[in-house]
C-alpha cells in the first residue's frame, strides 16, 4: 500500500490552485469538473503517483468557506533549505505563521506556513 493524495476542500478553486503552485511551487497535474454533482477537483504535486503522494483540492460549487476542524493538523512538506523557502514564500505572498527555526525540544528546523483556506503547511528541512 501506499499513500496516493490527500483531499482538501477549497472555498475558492484558482486561489488554491495559485497559492499551491506560485507560493509552494508545484505542478497542477490535472483538473476535472462533474457537472452533474456540481464539483471540480484539481490534483497538485511535485511529480504524479506513483513518484509522489498529490494533494486533492475539491471545489464544491457555491461553497465558498469550511470549517477548520480540530483533529486536521498539517501537511508536510521536505525540503534542503526551511529558512530560504519562508523568504521566496514571503516574496511571492505567501503567509509565514511561523518562522524558520529548529523544533521545540529538538533541533530539526522547521517552519509553517497557511494556505489561503487556513490550512497548515510543515516545512521541514531534510
Amino acid at each position: 500500500m501506499r499513500i496516493l493524495h490527500t483531499m482538501l476542500r477549497v472555498g475558492n478553486l484558482q486561489r488554491a490552485i495559485d497559492f499551491y503552485t506560485q507560493i509552494l511551487g508545484m505542478t497542477l497535474l490535472r483538473k476535472s469538473e462533474n457537472p452533474e454533482y456540481k464539483y471540480t477537483l484539481a490534483f497538485l504535486g511535485y511529480a504524479s503517483n506513483p513518484e509522489q503522494a498529490e494533494i486533492e483540492l475539491t471545489y464544491n460549487w457555491g461553497v465558498e468557506q469550511y470549517e477548520m476542524g480540530t483533529a486536521y493538523g498539517h501537511i508536510a512538506l521536505g525540503m534542503t533549505d526551511v529558512y530560504a523557502a519562508c523568504e521566496r514564500i514571503k516574496a511571492a505572498g505567501g503567509k509565514v505563521t511561523r518562522e524558520a527555526g529548529p523544533v521545540k525540544g529538538g533541533s530539526t528546523i522547521i517552519a509553517f506556513v497557511t494556505d489561503p483556506d487556513g490550512y497548515k503547511i510543515e516545512l521541514i528541512q531534510r
